[in-house]
């Protein structure tokens, strides 16, 4: 069986790392694996998990909606997959969706066969600013038409697949949830530091909202807060650090989780978000706003706390956070059991081997 993984870009974050272990483990189950993407654009990193791959490259793939880049993008996918001919065309989140599934007659005629096609959603963009208004209804009514030429729909996380349900996009009959298998970090030995602190990594983007981060900085003094990532608002969130903020840029994972004694989120939109269970198998407790699939990772009261989107409550639930070790240290311990049996990679790659079995009869 011959697999084709399409995506947008292999920035960093849960997403590539996901794709990668699918593709070291697929072969191992005689699905030959290929991975075809572009390249990162503006401030963007690409995860460093990447280099594992032998990546097929489309140049003119791009994250960002561009009419004569997007046709290109199809021409060159079209000129891959007469390379692969594969069997499955896995496509990952929406710009590649939209590219792999826009003329599906095309790609069967260049595969020389009937291609089976199976999108994921790591998440989805209704709730992202840079995607809202208009651009939020174009995106459904593409969703929806897109959905109706794919054979199956895989969802990381179950939230996400009933809010798309909710959007009339797709079938129940099609949707598959397969949560991220995760493997813990070489977390290394974390140096004494004599204030609490809080450690909060995702894309410094609009859509993880890291300016509450700050707001909640500035309502605990005696905390430390580190701000690791990039994106488009890093000179702003630099800008607007205070005193007690550390923002450190693009940082390995491990590093600020040795640095922690508490993980903070803030997303307005999320998908199953793999920064949250590495922190949880680091035996790090989590506080995070209630989106997407934050509530299948966090565990509200035992692993962590889930909170609204809100400044108030989020502060309220780290404060209880910081004034208890001993809650720290149970809640730890929790996330770390929980994290360890919901989040095996055993289990994510047993799933998608049913599905394409299953898809390939």
């Amino acid at each position: 069986m011959l697999v084709l993984h399409v995506i947008a870009r292999l920035n960093v974050g849960g997403t590539a790392r996901y794709i990668t272990r699918l593709a070291e483990e697929l072969p191992k189950h005689k699905i030959e694996t290929f991975v075809a993407t572009g390249f990162v654009q503006g401030s963007e990193q690409e995860d460093p998990s990447a280099k594992k791959l032998k990546v097929i490259r489309i140049p003119s793939l791009g994250r960002q909606i561009n009419p004569i880049k997007d046709h290109f993008a199809f021409k060159e996918l079209l000129e891959v997959v007469k390379e692969v001919k594969p069997d499955i065309l896995h496509t990952h989140t929406f710009k590649a969706g939209y590219i792999g599934r826009i003329k599906t007659k095309e790609i069967n005629k260049a595969a020389g066969k009937r291609v089976k096609f199976v999108h994921t959603f790591h998440g989805h963009l209704f709730d992202d600013p840079e995607f809202s208004g208009l651009k939020s209804l174009i995106i459904t009514s593409f969703e929806r038409r897109f959905a109706m030429r794919t054979d199956a729909i895989v969802t990381v996380g179950a939230q996400v697949g009933k809010e798309l349900l909710e959007r009339e996009i797709g079938q129940p009959e099609q949707f598959t949830n397969i949560p991220p298998g995760v493997e813990p970090l070489k977390i290394p030995k974390a140096k004494p530091r004599k204030k609490i602190t809080i450690g909060w990594i995702a894309r410094v983007t609009g859509v993880k909202n890291p300016l509450r981060a700050l707001e909640i900085a500035e309502l605990f003094p005696d905390a430390q807060f580190l701000i690791a990532g990039g994106g488009d608002m890093l000179e702003q969130v630099k800008a607007q650090a205070p005193r007690n903020t550390k923002v450190l840029g693009w940082t390995d994972a491990p590093k600020l989780f040795a640095a922690s004694d508490i993980i903070l989120s803030t997303s307005e939109n999320e998908g199953m978000p793999i920064a949250l269970i590495e922190a949880q198998l680091a035996s790090k407790p989590v506080v995070a706003t209630n989106v997407g699939g934050v509530s299948e990772v966090v565990i509200n009261n035992k692993t962590g706390f889930v909170t609204r989107k809100s400044t108030e409550d989020l502060t309220k639930a780290l404060e209880k956070l910081i004034n208890s070790k001993a809650l720290r240290t149970v809640q730890g311990k929790a996330a770390k059991a929980h994290a360890t049996k919901a989040f095996s990679v055993e289990k994510m790659i047993k799933a998608h081997v049913s599905l394409y079995k299953k898809l390939a009869k």
